[in-house]
């Protein structure tokens, strides 16, 4: 029954660029746990992660045009259950304004947000209970 109820929940996961090789390699550490999800990803990270580790992935749009928003909305509307935003804090982003949006909603509507590895692996534990 467990199994059922994690194969409900969604998971949203997103890296920026610096990010990306980051979030594959945890894609193959977890990914028979993550396969118990739904999982939306923006553009290019959810087409890695499809291509790369084999993981079935609904994809939006790329962040910078407009996929961060997207999966905002989706928290929104009670459709994302945890969100791994793997964010590269050296660099800028064009888009900044839409990853602020989605860091305020996670907070707003009490989504688990995790922005690295470790935190992810936190999350993934206490989402998979």
């Amino acid at each position: 029954m467990a199994d059922n109820a994690a194969a409900r929940k969604t998971v949203a996961l997103i890296a920026h660029d610096n990010k990306k090789p980051t979030m594959i390699a945890f894609g193959f550490k977890h990914r028979d746990v993550l396969s118990r999800y739904e999982l939306v990803a923006t553009g290019t990270t959810g087409t890695l992660l499809s291509e790369q580790v084999g993981l079935n992935i609904r994809r939006v749009l790329s962040g910078p045009l407009g996929g961060d928003a997207q999966i905002a909305a989706m928290i929104v509307e009670g459709q994302i259950e945890a969100v791994f935003f793997f964010i590269d804090p050296l660099d800028k982003h064009p888009h900044d304004p839409d990853i602020n949006t989605l860091l305020r909603i996670c907070n707003v509507h009490n989504v688990p947000l995790a922005t690295n590895p470790a935190t992810a692996e936190c999350v993934l534990v206490a989402l998979d209970r």
